[in-house]
């Protein structure tokens, strides 16, 4: 089953029914209370570690006997983990929280994730939420043109992903290496299933010198530190370093929106199965999601008081993303993304 970014039939009326009822309005329901929990909650997560240790102080203080552990990875050093936990039946997470949808349905398919329908989705727009509950859409990325500002002006930024094939930036631009990112991953899919971009975008990218870095921060501090004036990154990484001081800002392109979705599931047979569903509703509540917005990310709720773009514009304005596909065709984007960039090419580390 293939599925693109819109709406589709999904069963929540009954339990909208029974929380409107019982709240008095969907926006009313807030992260579950229950005494007596305690122990700890594991979360495997690839978001940049400053955003994760301010949604796990705020969660430690509504639940104070419960200690939220995690471990700060690559998207494809957690596949990688979780596959031989899965594998050995000693499964270490509870929670996992990574860059691309498409990656859930690979883990779904492989049983790494146990499904789960949280009270909170009456709130969360329908082309985020998995039909068969196993994992929800919980923030959203935006991929942007970083730029360094000691280096390069405003005006002189590139505005869209044709302008960074401009001569002029011949040698001065790097990107993630999709091999390890599963947000660059999915950025490249989207490109290269897009009629108007495909192989020949990257082709010339990479003979106007774009070079390729192992991380989503390393990236960016390429970026900062002035080695590569110009990168492909992600908004909300560039919005906090910007807050820390670094000379970098962003451009969303002003045309081809690139977003995706980054969704959360509980891992099949972790070993605190019911701490991690408190996780996960804590993750999605308006108190969570005002935590991430907070740190620069992009919310999820459907809510209209939101700064910035709401849910329905981002999903009008967005290149269209079929993750059924770059899931489908994983192996065939990073074969092809190599074939282009590393023939003769190393990447620097």
């Amino acid at each position: 089953m293939k599925r693109v970014w819109k709406v589709f039939p999904y069963a929540l009326a009954a339990l909208m029914l029974l929380t409107r009822c019982s709240n008095g309005s969907a926006n009313a329901v807030g992260p579950q209370e229950f005494s007596g929990y305690s122990g700890e909650v594991v979360l495997y997560c690839s978001m940049q570690e400053k955003q994760i240790q301010k949604l796990k102080a705020g969660f430690e203080k509504r639940y104070p006997d419960i200690t939220m552990q995690y471990d700060f990875a690559s998207t494809g050093k957690i596949l990688t983990k979780l596959a031989t936990e899965k594998q050995t039946g000693h499964v270490a997470a509870d929670l996992v929280w990574v860059g691309s949808s498409a990656d859930y349905i690979r883990m779904k398919e492989e049983g790494i994730l146990a499904p789960y329908l949280s009270p909170q989705a009456i709130n969360i727009h329908s082309a985020f939420l998995d039909e068969e509950h196993f994992y929800t859409g919980a923030r959203i990325l935006s991929f942007v043109i970083a730029y360094n500002t000691d280096l390069v002006s405003e005006s002189e930024a590139p505005r869209s992903w044709q302008d960074l094939l401009d001569p002029k930036w011949k040698g001065k631009i790097i990107m993630t290496d999709p091999g390890d990112a599963g947000s660059a991953k999915h950025f490249v899919g989207i490109m290269l299933f897009n009629e108007a971009y495909g192989e020949e975008y990257f082709t010339r990218l990479r003979d106007n010198g774009c070079m390729l870095e192992t991380s989503t921060n390393g990236t960016h501090v390429q970026v900062a530190q002035g080695n590569y004036p110009i990168g492909i990154g992600l908004d909300y990484v560039v919005e906090t370093m910007a807050e820390s001081g670094e000379p970098i800002a962003g451009i969303e392109p002003e045309q081809d929106r690139v977003s995706l979705y980054s969704p959360i599931g509980i891992a099949e047979g972790g070993p605190n199965p019911r701490n991690a569903r408190l996780l996960y509703d804590y993750i999605l509540s308006e108190e969570g999601q005002t935590i991430l917005e907070s740190s620069h990310l992009q919310g999820i709720r459907d809510n209209e008081e939101r700064e910035g773009p709401d849910i329905k514009t981002i999903l009008r304005n967005n290149m269209p993303v079929d993750d059924w596909i770059i899931n489908e065709k994983a192996s065939e984007i990073i074969t092809a993304f190599d074939q282009i960039f590393f023939e003769g090419r190393t990447t620097p580390r």
